[in-house]
């Protein structure tokens, strides 16, 4: 996913990096630092926090310019498209040049309007069933549906 993120951005300058807490920071970190190594430009990681239940209240661990910015906007699981639409809340007060988003597991139940552009892995599963990515010291251990 790393290599893809490279060169489908290897013209701009920066990326600024928003992983959605818990597990969405950890992949983040994770790319950043795979990133790192093959992407010439400045990599800006900052985390997000929201409620995931009831997002209303959305905070960012850095207030930065997103004017111009390069987006990638970081969760471990697609399910419904509902995180990551209001994950752009605090994005959209601004004018960011691009705003791309990434996540491990996509569901395809979409109930809002969220295209995932990098997805790990697409999985097809019934509107009843859950997809838990477990994550332990900083470490992607596996996906599990429930």
């Amino acid at each position: 996913m790393a290599m893809e993120i490279a060169e489908r951005n290897h013209n701009k300058r920066s990326l600024v990096l928003i992983g959605i807490k818990e597990n969405g920071i950890v992949i983040a970190q994770i790319i950043a630092n795979m990133l790192s190594k093959i992407f010439d430009g400045k990599i800006n990681l900052i985390s997000l926090s929201m409620d995931k239940s009831k997002p209303t209240a959305i905070s960012l661990s850095e207030e930065i310019d997103f004017n111009d910015a390069n987006i990638l906007l970081i969760d471990d699981v697609a399910n419904s498209g509902r995180t990551m639409l209001y994950a752009l809340k605090p994005l959209l007060e601004t004018h960011p040049a691009q705003i791309q988003t990434l996540a491990l597991v996509e569901r395809t139940h979409k109930l809002f309007p969220i295209a995932v552009d990098y997805v790990g892995h697409s999985v097809a599963t019934h509107t009843n069933e859950t997809i838990i990515v477990k994550v332990e010291n900083g470490e992607v251990l596996g996906a599990e549906l429930k």
